[in-house]
């Protein structure tokens, strides 16, 4: 049998994005992440984050520069007894117009496969049309949880999208009992 899982995006959705993240320190996670995410582990999803870091490429930092942001995030999650089961990344340029970059799904599908994923049962979480319309693409439901201070503006563009979210949550928790909700 195949494993179900919940992908989601890091800056803007488990994480104040305050654009480019290089120091742990600038890490903070938003209120409800943590508990969230134990309850769909608790339920036997994997947990995998998918994320844009073209920071790297702009030189803003490094690939240990993320890796010890990575590792404040799991640290961060391992408060709450939850383990990521991945960490996906793309250190390109949007320019670079390279697969991995979403809303391209080659890091989604290398997630799938490396975890034997069913897409049909599993979940993208995220903050910004790009993570839904990668969600879509590789056959997710999708929920979209806009962060506070952009969300009026994606509400009232959203019809003009490519591809609808599944759902639109009030917060990361909300979307946590929506998935409950709607789960196979």
């Amino acid at each position: 049998m195949k494993n179900k899982a919940i992908f989601i995006d890091r800056d803007g959705t488990i994480n104040i994005n305050t654009h480019y993240i290089s120091d742990p320190e600038d890490f903070v996670m938003y209120e409800g992440v943590g508990k969230g995410v134990r309850i769909l582990q608790d339920k036997g999803y994997l947990i995998i984050v998918v994320t844009n870091q073209s920071g790297i490429a702009r030189g803003y930092f490094t690939e240990e520069d993320l890796k010890n942001v990575h590792q404040r995030m799991e640290d961060e999650f391992a408060e709450f007894g939850v383990r990521l089961d991945g960490i996906y990344y793309c250190p390109h340029h949007p320019e670079d117009r390279c697969q991995c970059r979403k809303p391209n799904t080659a890091l989604f599908e290398e997630a799938i496969k490396g975890h034997d994923i069913d897409t049909s049962m599993s979940f993208m979480i995220g903050d910004k049309e790009l993570d839904i319309v990668a969600g879509k693409k590789i056959g997710l439901k999708t929920i979209l949880v806009p962060e506070r201070h952009e969300r009026e503006g994606l509400i009232n563009n959203i019809k003009e999208w490519q591809y609808l979210p599944d759902y639109i949550a009030d917060n990361f928790l909300d979307a946590i009992e929506w998935i409950i909700i709607n789960e196979q």
